[in-house]
């Protein structure tokens, strides 16, 4: 019995619960650079909470430590409620990700610094394709393509 009142409590207050104790999203940056700061502007505004820059020289570790795979390499990578989320990955895809958590997955990357994935916008040149892929220990997988 006691559980059910548990669950009915998780299931009345736990989203509200959760939402109260996410963390900052801090996002490890190569120093100086610029669409990073862009990024992550979209990124706060996208989720309504606050964005810690870090300038990491050394992001090739941190990288390392997080399974991120060297070829989906980017500028900067973003820990977002204990994910990873390299270069220039849409909001949307990572508030997918972040509700799904599918199994296996540690984060997802978009390689490289596209031009139109957000961040890296400039005004009257067409977006090129990119995909966000998804890595973690069941390998690579395309998660969304734009």
């Amino acid at each position: 019995m006691k559980i059910f009142r548990f669950l009915a409590f998780a299931l009345a207050f736990g989203t509200p619960m959760v939402a109260m104790a996410a963390g900052p999203i801090v996002v490890h940056r190569d120093p100086g650079c610029g669409c990073c700061e862009e990024w992550a502007r979209q990124a706060k505004a996208g989720f309504d909470r606050d964005v810690r820059m870090v300038d990491d020289p050394n992001r090739a570790a941190l990288k390392g430590r997080l399974g991120v795979p060297a070829a989906l390499a980017s500028c900067h990578t973003a820990i977002v409620d204990g994910m990873a989320f390299e270069g220039h990955v849409p909001i949307a895809d990572i508030k997918r990700a972040l509700a799904a958590r599918p199994a296996g997955v540690k984060g997802l990357a978009v390689a490289g610094m596209p031009i139109g994935s957000p961040g890296m916008e400039v005004a009257g040149v067409k977006a090129q394709p990119y995909a966000v892929v998804a890595f973690g220990k069941n390998g690579q997988r395309v998660f969304a393509r734009h």
